[in-house]
């Protein structure tokens, strides 16, 4: 068998043998959830009331209020210890299942240097001081994102490129065209009109639509919920955990600031809130098909990954979707 076969079957044998980890990595993400400081950020996928008639009335943080909660929230990436996660990566942790691991960690690592390159444009077009205020924050989070990513993969010998550019180059390869089509494509498309032209309130709305409600809505927290979890549940990369869940919650507070400025724009000009259900339609596809591993044929998404199948993590991403848009006030 080709060496490319034979790592796809090995992964798809990983993915299989970590069955046994779902029903604890189900409540492992249960416990994410429910933490104080992932709840403090408002993020309306976080509360029950999001589902019924009261999701008007889910009260979120303004912009001064998260900037404020970004300062209390501060990690360095400096201090975490991977010296037991290189053990796991190379004592623990087999060939297959190391390159089942890479579609997701690879989505993350480039996906925070994707995003971190398209805040700029966004952050200008913002139609408010506070609110660009907070999307300096954010630029500076998404910063830190990809120097932890980097340092992970440094530190634990994830890859033989010996630098930055070299290791995203590399990690590359493992994502599929979807991840392409969303960030390159779907996304850079508004963000260079916006750089362009910084006055066209409603390509901001589709950018922070895509970005903040798809991209790290939909698509990071449900990665880093599972993700996170199954480490937890089986035991390995303590540090990597660590870290990941800083950046979780970080992402949580992006998303909250996703839904108040849409929240805002939506009640401002209903032409805003049409803006935002065509962007939701035109990038669901590319959206649907990123969370699936570039190794995995569709006829496999009931297969478990890691204590998860892919149509679990789709009905996680669409449920937290659909509390922060009746939130937004279009549920």
């Amino acid at each position: 068998m080709a060496e490319g076969g034979a790592q796809v079957e090995g992964a798809a044998r990983a993915a299989a043998d970590a069955r046994d980890a779902a029903s604890a990595g189900a409540r492992g993400t249960a416990r994410l959830t429910e933490r104080a400081d992932f709840r403090a950020t408002s993020d309306p996928a976080l509360s029950a009331d999001a589902d019924g008639e009261r999701a008007e009335g889910v009260q979120l943080l303004d912009y001064r209020q998260l900037y404020s909660l970004w300062e209390r929230q501060q990690w360095a990436v400096q201090d975490l210890d991977f010296t037991q996660d290189r053990i796991d990566w190379h004592e623990r942790i087999d060939a297959e299942e190391r390159y089942a691991r890479m579609y997701g960690l690879s989505s993350f690592f480039v996906g925070e240097q994707r995003v971190a390159a398209e805040l700029g444009p966004m952050m200008r077009a913002c139609p408010d001081e506070d609110m660009r205020i907070f999307l300096c924050t954010q630029i500076a989070d998404e910063a830190r994102h990809v120097a932890f990513f980097d340092r992970f993969y440094a530190e634990v010998g994830v890859l033989e490129a010996d630098d930055l550019e070299g290791r995203l180059a590399e990690t590359s390869a493992h994502l599929n065209r979807d991840f392409g089509v969303l960030f390159d494509e779907l996304l850079r498309r508004r963000v260079d009109r916006l750089a362009q032209e910084p006055q066209d309130t409603e390509a901001l709305v589709e950018a922070v639509t895509i970005y903040h409600m798809v991209i790290e809505g939909m698509l990071a927290l449900t990665g880093q919920h599972f993700i996170i979890s199954y480490n937890e549940n089986v035991g390995t990369l303590p540090a990597f955990v660590a870290g990941f869940t800083n950046v979780a919650r970080d992402e949580h507070r992006h998303v909250a600031f996703g839904a108040r400025f849409l929240r805002d724009m939506a009640r401002a000009d209903e032409r805003y809130g049409q803006a935002i259900a065509r962007t939701l339609a035109e990038v669901g596809p590319a959206a649907q098909g990123v969370l699936r591993p570039k190794w995995m044929d569709e006829s496999e998404e009931n297969v478990d990954l890691f204590g998860v199948r892919v149509s679990d993590a789709r009905e996680f991403a669409a449920r937290a979707l659909a509390r922060r848009l009746k939130v937004i006030g279009l549920g």
